[in-house]
């Protein structure tokens, strides 16, 4: 029966190997991450998308025991940072805070160079970033709710202006959307970047802007604006007796901007499912929501799955405003 032993051995060393080689792949994905993060931002450093991405990168750095570092590569509505995600290595160690103006850049630029549903893989939503119609109340005194602003819409016969941070701005694309649903008119003023577009709405020159939540609070806070309607679904937490548009008369209206983390597509499930749970974890820290609030931003979880359902809602529901508008940008 000896002869059998080395055949028995090496039966029983070949399984060990196996088990070993089996064994192996879960530690892979386990022993991710071993270097650092690098969480790419597709703005300037200061806005909201800069704010959340900075405070869940440093809480991510606590709980993977591994520095996240934030850099910012701003440009061309989010679509450099875009791209260079998507050509990145899909290993885990590059993800991005995606932006709704860098979801939809696909729609306005020609060359934007990347496909958000093919390129990318969906981590988590991280915030909700409320948009609200402001008016100056010295040069309209009678606008103090939506359907007032649409009488005097009317009423001016649609030579009324209103401004936005930029031609295929969420804001923009907002107000065109309700345009067409109050079957109202206002000419659009572009401005590049929302500061000058809140500048001069404060000076008077133009009078009405669907503003990110963020430029427009200190100034409605200060009562030198004046809140008319918010476009989220809910009432929001930093201007709680402000009506929604939905409240307004616009049954359903839902218009929001958000981020959310993105990886390269390609990038192993274990590990986007891992930075997921972590996202949900941090976010549902009293203080971070409280940081979000204050940055002008409301903290919202979704898993991968509804996130990547909710990137092709928008990219179809927009893209739709973006053509029937010919929304161009210069």
């Amino acid at each position: 029966m000896t002869h059998h032993a080395p055949i028995a051995r090496r039966l029983l060393l070949a399984a060990a190997a196996g088990a070993l080689g089996l064994a192996a792949l879960p530690a892979a994905a386990q022993a991710w991450p071993e270097k650092p993060i690098k969480l790419i931002v597709p703005f300037p450093p200061g806005g909201p998308t800069d704010t959340a991405s900075r405070l869940v990168g440093q809480k991510l750095a606590e709980r993977l025991k591994q520095p996240v570092v934030v850099e910012n590569r701003a440009g061309a509505s989010g679509t450099i940072a875009a791209q260079f995600v998507a050509k990145s290595a899909p290993d885990g160690y590059t993800l991005m805070m995606l932006a709704t103006p860098t979801l939809l850049a696909p729609h306005l630029y020609k060359s934007a160079g990347y496909d958000t549903a093919k390129d990318f893989s969906p981590v988590a939503t991280v915030y909700d970033l409320p948009i609200v119609m402001v008016v100056n109340p010295t040069v309209l005194p009678d606008v103090k709710t939506l359907p007032d602003l649409i009488a005097k819409a009317k009423a001016e016969g649609g030579k009324l202006n209103y401004t936005s941070s930029g031609p295929g701005s969420f804001g923009h694309l907002t107000t065109e959307m309700l345009k067409d649903l109050g079957g109202f008119d206002m000419q659009h003023i572009a401005y590049k970047g929302g500061t000058p577009a809140v500048t001069d709405l404060l000076g008077g020159q133009v009078p009405v802007m669907y503003a990110d939540l963020v430029a427009a609070l200190p100034h409605i806070q200060a009562g030198k604006l004046r809140a008319i309607a918010v476009g989220s679904p809910q009432r929001i937490a930093q201007l709680p007796e402000v009506k929604t548009v939905a409240e307004q008369g616009f049954k359903g209206f839902d218009a929001v901007s958000w981020g959310g983390l993105l990886a390269p597509a390609g990038t192993p499930q274990p590990v986007i499912d891992r930075v997921s749970r972590e996202v949900k974890a941090i976010l549902a820290e009293p203080d971070i929501q409280k940081r979000l609030i204050q940055a002008g931003a409301i903290a919202e979880y979704q898993a991968p799955a509804q996130m990547a359902n909710r990137m092709r809602t928008d990219f179809d529901k927009w893209g739709k405003v973006i053509r029937d508008k010919q929304v161009a940008v210069n």
